[in-house]
């Protein structure tokens, strides 16, 4: 068992010890395959990868000719990114998903481990944000954690739970099995859409 001095994962020494320590079960490596079929079957979208961590996703899109930036308030993690995806090291940026800003309108959020990275308590903070974000019919798309186990990271959620949460403001439009998990997260997570609700243009 590794025994960690850092307890509060909503602190960046939290997450820098993690990653001095190179212990990140839920690093896999590479680009999964639900986010490999949706940019292949997407025109280029204006995105942000909050928590990115290694930031695998962020060079895969930006190869693609996305124009992506990755974020992590972790300066450790923000190193570990720039290092993983090489000439796009300038768009992993080190800040806060709550106070940053984008320099264009996003049209998507990408969800991997950011969420179930947090405590249950900041889920409304982390949603509002998200709609905050978001203009009407931009997207929320990624990975969510189904579990129930107390303790986290990662912090699992209900399907309805993760309903109650978005509804008002988002639509699912996609929810799909996962068939290349990584063992932190097998049989316990879905890829899913959200499309923000509202008006578009109004």
């Amino acid at each position: 068992m590794v025994d960690f001095a850092q307890r509060d994962p909503t602190s960046p020494a939290f997450w820098d010890e993690r990653f001095e320590r190179r212990f990140t079960p839920w690093d896999r490596g590479g680009v999964p395959q639900a986010l490999r079929g949706f940019a292949a079957a997407s025109a280029p979208l204006v995105t942000l990868i909050p928590g990115c961590g290694s930031a695998y996703e962020l060079a895969f899109l930006a190869d693609a000719g996305w124009d992506a930036v990755a974020i992590d308030f972790s300066p450790a993690a923000v190193a570990a990114g720039k290092a993983a995806v090489g000439p796009h090291a300038a768009r992993v940026v080190e800040a806060d998903f709550f106070t940053w800003q984008p320099q264009r309108p996003l049209q998507l959020i990408y969800e991997r481990a950011f969420l179930c990275a947090l405590p249950r308590a900041m889920r409304p903070q982390v949603a509002a944000r998200w709609a905050e974000l978001l203009a009407p019919g931009a997207l929320l798309a990624g990975y969510f954690f189904f579990d129930d186990a107390p303790k986290g990271p990662p912090f699992g959620i209900t399907r309805a739970e993760l309903d109650a949460l978005l509804q008002a403001g988002f639509e699912c439009i996609a929810d799909d099995a996962v068939g290349d998990s990584i063992p932190v997260f097998k049989d316990k997570e879905r890829w899913m859409i959200w499309r923000r609700r509202g008006e578009i243009g109004g």
